[in-house]
């Protein structure tokens, strides 16, 4: 609970201290990620991870970091574009197949307009025992609608004329363009249903992990556990169910789109 509190006092300052919160945000989920695999001389894919705060604590900690980025206002927000980024997209990775022994993305997913497409990519260049970290803002969450929380529960619309009102300015998070809707209970049905990973947790991302059965109560989930972390191992060809390869998007069939 003390860690909650904490990410919850860092996380009002964001804005304002934006280096603060995000190095913060950063140490803490390396120390999420060293649950299920140690980064020290590790290749890592951080997609989506704007001017460099994760790619940083990775190669802090000895791995050797790829930042993949979208948005070159975003790399470099901080001055001087973080070394190694390479513009591209998460949702069609500029990087080969299996490379990877973590791929890692921080609210990222809710950002793309086809989450699924994105993680399928994540899953495609990480190597099979590899582990994928990905969380993100569910959008009926209390920070759904980012900057315009909490009037996005009045419709996105809405939400967006009172903050344009309000602030006299376009939200940056822009509702189908820049941020979309992505729900609990569709994202661990989609990780759950695959055959090519493996689920190693599910919880809350800011909460205690004693938290984690509030995923079981639909509806109560989407409002209450604010960010999900999806945590997987990919699995070894042998490993994979036979009916893997006839399913609708695995991670060989998305290697195509690359």
């Amino acid at each position: 609970m003390h860690r909650s509190i904490r990410l919850f006092r860092l996380f009002l300052r964001a804005e304002a201290e934006p280096e603060l919160f995000y190095s913060e945000l950063a140490a803490d989920s390396l120390q999420q990620l060293g649950r299920y695999i140690d980064v020290a001389g590790r290749d890592v894919i951080d997609v989506g991870g704007g001017p460099g705060y994760f790619t940083a604590a990775f190669r802090a900690r000895g791995a050797r970091c790829l930042l993949v980025e979208p948005d070159p206002s975003e790399f470099g927000a901080r001055g001087q574009p973080p070394a190694g980024v390479v513009r591209g997209d998460g949702m069609r990775l500029p990087v080969a197949d299996a490379v990877a022994d973590v791929s890692f993305s921080s609210n990222v997913l809710e950002h793309v307009p086809d989450p699924v497409a994105m993680l399928d990519e994540m899953i495609r260049v990480t190597r099979p025992g590899g582990v994928i970290y990905a969380a993100f803002t569910n959008w009926y969450s209390p920070w759904g609608g980012h900057e315009m929380s909490p009037w996005h529960y009045l419709g996105a619309s809405y939400a967006e004329r009172r903050y344009l009102r309000s602030e006299r300015k376009l939200p940056k998070n822009r509702y189908g363009t820049g941020l979309y809707p992505i729900h609990v209970g569709p994202m661990l049905r989609a990780v759950r249903s695959r055959g090519d990973v493996a689920v190693l947790d599910a919880l809350p991302r800011y909460y205690p992990r004693w938290s984690r059965p509030v995923l079981l109560v639909p509806g109560v989930r989407e409002v209450a556990t604010w960010n999900l972390l999806l945590v997987l191992r990919r699995l070894p060809a042998a490993d994979q169910p036979v009916a893997a390869a006839s399913g609708p998007v695995t991670a060989t069939s998305a290697s195509s789109r690359s």
